[in-house]
């Protein structure tokens, strides 16, 4: 076996974010025609990301933790729920930005000195491999096609001011 870089958890899921964030941007070049089949990909590496996360590295973090969640996790799902919600969501110029806006400070908070994943990389120093080996190994989420009613929208915006963002000001704020 070979030996495992110190960062190998932090450098897998930030490389992952740019992969998600290069896809969004292909999708998302026409903001009013956004490219659907690249924009799939995105929904399916976002979800399956977030799936990586909560389903592998949180859990691993927290049971290295006597079993407390890590003082960034209930923070990090609320955004969780709000990216999940609005990917639901039809990709309007609106709801691009926002996905973007919540993305961006979603992924300082995991990668900052201190963040969230160097929390769990030295929780979870003796397991490296192992979690490496099972978060590889993840299969993609599957996604449903979008939910146009008018209320989905509404939801969203719900779970994205619980995760302390709002959509109307993120919308109007100027680029």
């Amino acid at each position: 076996m070979g030996v495992i870089k110190r960062r190998a958890l932090y450098e897998f899921f930030t490389a992952d974010h740019r992969r998600i964030e290069r896809i969004l941007e292909e999708a998302t070049v026409y903001k009013d025609n956004v490219n659907l089949e690249k924009y799939h990909h995105f929904r399916v590496g976002l979800l399956t990301h977030i799936k990586m996360e909560e389903k592998i590295l949180f859990v691993a973090a927290q049971k290295a933790n006597g079993g407390e969640p890590l003082p960034l996790q209930a923070k990090l799902r609320l955004d969780h729920a709000a990216l999940t919600s609005l990917l639901v969501c039809y990709p309007t110029p609106d709801v691009i930005k926002v996905i973007d806006h919540v993305m961006e400070e979603h992924d300082i908070l995991e990668e900052e000195e201190g963040g969230m994943y160097e929390a769990c990389e030295q929780l979870t120093q003796h397991e490296t491999q192992q979690l490496l080996e099972e978060l590889k190994s993840v299969t993609p989420v599957p996604v449903h096609p979008f939910n146009e009613a008018p209320y989905v929208l509404d939801v969203a915006k719900r779970t994205v001011k619980r995760a302390g963002f709002d959509f109307d000001a993120i919308v109007g704020a100027s680029i």
